[in-house]
């Protein structure tokens, strides 16, 4: 469908939260966004970074509506604290993108015990977006969730899920990305279930040149696979103002339903312009988007209450 940024029309009165959004594909769904009217909490672990990228924005666009505040997703205290401040300054959520992720990194746990891929791609995120849900269904607004095409061949571990007994950095990454599209699509149906006009969605950027590539590798300390994820993403990886462009189609398209899923529509779903797709047959599993669901709960300590916009 070519679908572009020239598509989206003015965006004005919106207010968006973005994660990660000071680099990669949230510094550029940041820009896009901002650039149609937008307002953008670039809601990320750095506030040094996301200041400086801020400024950056500011001297390309004019007058972006665009405020900085700390979110670590590896800290639930800090998930509660975001939000917490952010219904103190704001009534109401249009976009919720949930970007921010780490890929492939040796086995860490985030400072609640959690295994940092999941923990942070997943369980901090499933935690915000309850924390928010009621302001973003009073505004009969959308939630975007970031997968990727590693979810395709990925499995939930339940007896295992922190990857405690055995470990794989890719089979973990994998993992929270099926967990991201699980998440998608049993809130889309409990949504639905009560009649609530939101939209979860789902989207993927298929293969993006950005820092993904590089942290794992500087982790391990091994220069070789910091010199060849560099080289697989510049010769594969398109932009990250092209890759970021399924989450923006997402988060702003008015022909999309919820439990869609979105990605790029050229070589296997590498590079391209947004189109919808099928996820795995695995990310449809409603028995185990259930017991995540729960699991989730369980974990994070939060309880997701989907009520109808009062």
């Amino acid at each position: 469908m070519s679908w572009d940024v020239e598509d989206i029309g003015e965006y004005e009165d919106e207010i968006a939260v973005i994660t990660g959004a000071n680099s990669g594909l949230g510094f550029s769904a940041t820009k896009i966004l901002a650039g149609h009217g937008a307002k953008v909490i670039m809601a990320c672990r750095s506030l040094d970074k996301a200041k400086e990228s801020k400024q950056e924005i500011i001297e390309e666009l004019d007058d972006p509506d665009l405020e900085v505040m700390k979110l670590d997703l590896s800290s639930l205290e800090s998930v509660e604290s975001f939000a917490g401040k952010f219904r103190e300054e704001y009534d109401s959520l249009d976009v919720l993108c949930n970007n921010a992720g780490l890929m492939a990194l040796p086995r860490r746990e985030t400072e609640d015990g959690f295994e940092m891929q999941l923990g942070v791609n997943h369980l901090g995120h499933f935690a915000l977006t309850a924390h928010l849900i009621d302001m973003i269904v009073d505004s009969s607004g959308r939630v975007v969730n970031q997968s990727s095409m590693a979810h395709e061949d990925a499995e939930i571990d339940f007896d295992d899920l922190m990857g405690e007994e055995n470990y794989s950095k890719w089979g973990a990454y994998g993992q929270s990305k099926l967990a991201n599209l699980l998440f998608t699509y049993e809130l889309d149906r409990r949504l639905k279930e009560k009649d609530i006009e939101v939209e979860s969605v789902g989207c993927h950027p298929g293969v993006s040149d950005t820092n993904l590539f590089k942290e794992g590798p500087k982790m391990e300390h091994s220069k070789l696979k910091l010199y060849f994820g560099k080289i697989f993403s510049k010769i594969l990886g398109q932009s990250p103002d092209k890759g970021c462009l399924p989450m923006v189609y997402a988060a702003t398209s008015e022909d999309i339903k919820g439990g869609e899923y979105i990605g790029p529509d050229g070589f296997k779903t590498m590079r391209g312009y947004p189109e919808k797709q099928e996820s795995s047959e695995a990310s449809h599993n409603r028995e185990d988007a259930k017991k995540l669901w729960e699991r989730s709960e369980e974990l994070t300590g939060v309880e997701f209450k989907i009520d109808e916009s009062t």
